[in-house]
């Protein structure tokens, strides 16, 4: 899954989730987010829908209240709470460095003055990330490196995410580096930084930063209980909240759909459609299936409903057709056809999507049929890549299917044989 989530103003917006522990538990996708200053986001623009498509619950902003007034903030919106908390209080010039300041030493020490100069705030951080309900959260600053670089290391920390891991997040800033200099260039009539490092983010600085803190407290949790308070209530908070269990510590447990699971059905659709309006693929849109529509293949088909344990929540549904002449043509009584294979993101741990296929293939095969088969848009490769990994070849195009939509669209249509 892509981590850096695209906008045409963030440049630094990313997906903390897929990180893994050393016991198999992977920080979930979709629910903590860091990013460059959201005060760039405009109301009614392409950008503000994608980020209005995350289901993001909770904004909180770690910039100075003077930045805020000159730079703006994240516009007002009834899905969200917000929160200013300054964790810098010595504020300096970065870009004004000159060249002989070496980046890792140089940040590593102001990191290690934030964290102590900001303990209160940081504390507040990481509460409202750990108790601020179960909608997506994100965290940001200016450029999205420095202070929202200091928060996910601690979080991913606390959260027993290897230091190796951590760093390497903290560098990925360096894919946003030139278009966070070309900003900084461009609000200042072309003028370019003193700093030659302005805008990057070396590992060499994380690390420091690491080390820094185990050698005074002894490891990044001593920090965090004996400067900031941190209980094991609060961590405990945070592995509940981000954390989700291996795979194959869960029980994935399988029932055909009814009436009754119409309400869910709608929404595991219209809330995949909103993931993908976020990564920037153009398919499903939120609202375009409804009850109907699932109530059309409950009556024709069967869909199927994944859930993590016999009572618990839902990983996943498909639809299972037995024939599909809009896309394959009249075919022989020998396939079952996969649609609408969806995961529930908050929920399914990593992975479900292939263990929903392999269901769905296994109850095909116990009909007696020999093929599964599926499509998907012609321009995701993405998707085609994953049903290819997953044992797929490529059957066919198809240029102009009529899938109820309200205009044709391509599809690679894809087969197994079982």
């Amino acid at each position: 899954m892509s981590r850096h989530i695209p906008f045409e103003r963030l440049h630094n917006f990313r997906d903390l989730g897929g990180y893994t522990t050393p016991d198999g538990h992977t920080v979930r996708w979709g629910r903590l987010y860091r990013s460059d200053s959201l005060g760039k986001l405009a109301a009614d623009s392409a950008d503000w829908e994608r980020f209005l498509a995350l289901g993001i619950g909770t904004v909180v902003d770690l910039r100075y209240p003077w930045e805020i007034d000159g730079k703006g903030r994240v516009p007002d919106h009834p899905s969200f709470a917000y929160h200013n908390l300054s964790i810098e209080h010595r504020p300096y010039d970065q870009a004004g460095l000159g060249p002989d300041v070496a980046a890792g030493p140089f940040l590593a020490e102001k990191y290690v003055e934030v964290a102590h100069d900001g303990a209160e705030e940081i504390r507040q951080v990481l509460d409202v990330i750990a108790y601020g309900g179960d909608e997506p959260l994100v965290f940001h600053c200016a450029s999205g490196k420095d202070r929202t670089g200091l928060v996910a290391a601690l979080v991913l920390a606390l959260l027993g995410v290897p230091e190796t891991q951590i760093v390497d997040d903290f560098a990925r800033t360096e894919h946003a580096t030139a278009r966070l200099v070309a900003d900084w260039s461009a609000e200042r009539a072309g003028r370019k930084p003193a700093w030659p490092d302005h805008g990057r983010a070396p590992a060499d600085v994380m690390r420091r930063f690491l080390d820094a803190l185990t050698r005074q407290y002894g490891s990044v949790h001593d920090y965090a209980r004996k400067a900031l308070g941190v209980d094991d209530e609060l961590i405990e908070a945070l592995h509940h909240r981000l954390l989700q269990p291996p795979l194959d510590s869960v029980e994935l447990t399988y029932r055909r759909a009814d009436a009754s699971d119409l309400a869910e059905l709608v929404r595991l659709r219209d809330d995949a459609a909103r993931w993908q309006l976020a990564h920037g693929i153009d398919q499903w849109k939120p609202g375009q299936l409804g009850e109907d529509h699932f109530r059309r293949r409950l009556d024709e088909g069967e869909v199927w409903i994944a859930s993590l344990g016999p009572d618990g929540p839902t990983a996943g549904a498909w639809e299972l057709w037995w024939d599909d002449p809009a896309a394959w043509g009249p075919q022989p009584p020998d396939a079952g056809y996969v649609h609408r294979l969806m995961t529930d993101r908050r929920t399914a741990p990593p992975g479900t999507g292939r263990h929903l296929l392999a269901e769905a293939e296994r109850r095909i095969a116990a009909r007696g049929r020999t093929w599964c088969r599926l499509d998907c848009l012609a321009d995701n490769p993405r998707l085609r890549a994953y049903y290819e990994a997953a044992g797929y070849t490529v059957a066919g195009e198809l240029a102009g299917k009529d899938g109820g939509l309200g205009a044709p669209y391509a599809v690679t249509l894809l087969e197994k044989r079982l």
